[in-house]
């Protein structure tokens, strides 16, 4: 028998119950940084030896977080469903947790990438990338991320498969970074569509079941209500 297809569109609120601060909350890290500063081809242009800081500080963060009830919920459903999931985070805990199938629209923290080829991907063993730090052709590596103002290269891989899901879940995320945000536009007819996540400003299709819940108690509603006994 075929299992069902579920897809899930993560977001930085699944990661915030491990410790990883948020962009956008009111102690969130844009508080800190302007992403002029620190997350835009312009800033890398500007100051280079700035981005790597704002990097590594969190590239420590993210080791030293752990998988959260949720993260380690989606492996465990894989038992029952065939699960991709289709994140916004640039942290590893989706996959520290065990989770197969894993497409990161915004790049990954522990790895760097070439400035002169973007094709040449390396991961890093340390806490820091550094000026001086280069790839195999003898250019700077920078950070494997999606900078504000960069195009979203898996974006349409990430329609494809949402295109394919039997159950669409949207969790920690408000649904406000595009194009990501738009993926909720391309579930097939018969998709089940939910939503987890304590508030949104987006305006929800009237097809999805929106849980009002942070990502950790929000899993346990959809399994229990929804999935399993259903």
């Amino acid at each position: 028998m075929t299992r069902q297809k579920l897809v899930v569109l993560s977001g930085a609120g699944i990661s915030k119950e491990s410790g990883i601060p948020t962009f956008r909350d009111n102690n969130g890290l844009w508080k800190q940084y302007r992403f002029e500063d620190v997350a835009s081809p312009e800033a890398w242009g500007r100051n280079p030896a700035l981005v790597l800081e704002f990097y590594n500080s969190r590239r420590k963060i993210v080791r030293n977080s752990k998988p959260n009830y949720a993260h380690i919920a989606l492996v465990e459903l894989e038992r029952i469903f065939d699960v991709i999931i289709i994140t916004q985070n640039v942290d590893d805990l989706h996959e520290r947790a065990g989770s197969k199938n894993v497409l990161h629209l915004h790049g990954e923290i522990m790895k760097a990438r070439s400035t002169d080829n973007p094709d040449i991907i390396i991961d890093i063993d340390s806490d820091e990338l550094n000026i001086g730090d280069r790839c195999p052709l003898g250019s700077q590596l920078r950070p494997h991320i999606v900078w504000f103002g960069e195009p979203v290269p898996n974006i349409g891989k990430a329609v494809e498969i949402v295109q394919t899901a039997d159950i669409f879940l949207v969790i920690g995320t408000g649904l406000q970074v595009y194009p990501a945000a738009g993926l909720i536009h391309y579930t097939p007819k018969k998709c089940k569509n939910f939503l987890i996540d304590p508030g949104t400003e987006f305006l929800l299709p009237e097809n999805f079941v929106h849980i009002k819940s942070t990502a950790v108690e929000g899993m346990k509603v959809l399994i229990e209500k929804y999935l399993i006994r259903n």
